[in-house]
């Protein structure tokens, strides 16, 4: 659980001003008492008494320490989740404060449906249109000493990092008389994985960088896959022998298997434009939301799997993330898919931070990309001509429309769409197959036309 918490020291007397009800308090009564002494009526100043007597009741015990606050949210959710927040208000101080009134700001995606006192009865519900709770300031008293914790209960409607906070609180005391001044505590950062869309691969890898692994390669070596049978031959073992063909054709023959083999796998995730409109889980999906849902439910199956995967930002910024294989690499795939958000660039990126020599000649590349920007399709083209197995992923929302505020929008946006729509043929014609998101099964036809174009003779060999 993450919290920010703001001290507050008893020395801090200084933090308490009057408000206006003290004000009005003692200009009444002087007011009516030097009206009493110039008019010499006593009755005005018996009717000054009540004043100054209650105004110096209410501050026989004036309050010392600023209030105390502290915000705690659950760290890892994911999207759709429940959010569990707590917000905690102490008094240091041996005075009781009448009232403390906070206020606490929250990210769009973090819905707040309920807020309830611990200790009282009394629980909030959502106001209508819609709004969130803690969008609204909380009041509750805290007495002398004590503690009071407000629980938020809630969705997390998005992926990424949402802030909750800050945080202040203002606390009244001595009959509302006196007022601190607003403390305020640092948001906390409430971290949402991604829901991973389902999907599964069923096709062979194009090639393998490693001897051992979960793939059934398309080339011969040991493994559980059956290829057929042949004539014994050297370094063939004798366990392999296939006996029922041996005897009938009087000369040994082994039963031959296609080799297991790992893979590498290297999601590189196009950040240079976003489109479409985030609803958040359940809602309309925008170009990075699909991006990083298909990029956390690709690297979880090829995980599972025993294959390396590793990320890479086509962006300005360049993240990258080493290649691993494990449980404990999928939470790090997932910690740093959290921090990717779209990174315009007028620039060209140069080969030097960002080329093929960067990628494994072996590994698979599947890019994520909406295929907005020409820089993406350069590229595209540039990982296939250095002999790279690239699988290039359409993230663009299916229900994008032109807007319509203008006369000619609906005609430039089909003009658009049949650019885009040459653009793609233009890759089917550099041997880059371009697949639509759509889940499990997504790739599989394209991996296994690229796994046969990775064991077909090429021309000009013997």
């Amino acid at each position: 659980m993450t919290s920010s918490t703001v001290p507050s020291p008893p020395e801090q007397a200084g933090g308490w001003t009057p408000t206006w009800a003290f004000g009005r308090a003692v200009l009444l009564t002087g007011l009516l008492l030097i009206a009493g002494v110039l008019l010499g009526r006593v009755d005005l100043v018996v009717l000054a008494a009540p004043f100054a007597i209650g105004t110096a009741y209410a501050l026989r015990r004036r309050p010392a320490a600023l209030p105390l606050v502290q915000v705690a949210a659950e760290g890892s959710q994911v999207e759709g989740g429940a959010l569990a927040a707590q917000l905690t208000v102490g008094n240091l101080d041996p005075v009781d404060y009448d009232l403390a009134l906070l206020q606490s700001r929250a990210s769009r995606w973090l819905r707040v449906d309920r807020v309830s006192v611990a200790g009282m009865a009394a629980t909030h519900a959502a106001s209508r249109g819609g709004q969130s709770v803690v969008d609204r300031p909380l009041a509750t008293a805290v007495p002398a000493g004590a503690l009071v914790e407000v629980e938020l209960a809630g969705t997390v409607r998005r992926w990424g990092r949402h802030p909750l906070g800050p945080v202040g609180v203002q606390a009244s005391a001595a009959f509302g008389l006196l007022v601190s001044r607003a403390v305020v505590a640092e948001a906390v950062s409430v971290s949402t994985y991604p829901v991973t869309d389902p999907f599964d691969a069923v096709e062979a890898m194009p090639r393998a960088a490693g001897l051992v692994g979960a793939h059934h390669s398309r080339r011969s070596g040991e493994g559980g896959e059956l290829a057929g049978v042949r004539v014994f031959g050297p370094g063939d073992r004798l366990r392999r022998v296939d006996w029922r063909v041996s005897l009938r054709a009087r000369q040994l023959h082994v039963a031959a298997t296609l080799s297991d083999r790992d893979a590498e796998v290297v999601l590189l995730l196009d950040v240079f434009a976003e489109a479409g409109r985030s609803g958040g889980v359940g809602g309309t999906a925008s170009v990075l939301d699909t991006t990083v849902r298909a990029a956390a439910a690709i690297a979880e199956h090829y995980l599972h799997r025993g294959d390396r995967v590793s990320l890479l930002e086509y962006g300005p910024a360049g993240r990258r993330l080493r290649p691993a294989t494990g449980r404990r690499h999928y939470l790090t795939v997932l910690e740093w898919l959290l921090d990717v958000h779209p990174q315009s660039s007028p620039e060209e990126l140069h080969d030097s931070g960002f080329g093929p020599q960067l990628l494994s000649s072996d590994a698979l590349v599947v890019v994520l990309t909406p295929l907005l920007d020409e820089r993406s399709a350069q590229m595209l083209a540039r990982l296939a001509w250095s002999g790279r197995f690239v699988v290039a992923v359409d993230t663009l929302p299916v229900e994008l429309t032109p807007s319509g505020e203008r006369r000619w929008s609906e005609a430039a946006h089909r003009l658009w769409r049949l650019d885009r729509d040459t653009m793609q043929r233009q890759l089917r014609e550099h041997g880059v197959p371009v697949v639509r998101w759509a889940g499990a099964g997504s790739l599989d036809e394209v991996l296994r036309d690229v796994a046969r174009l990775a064991v077909a003779p090429r021309a000009g060999a013997r």
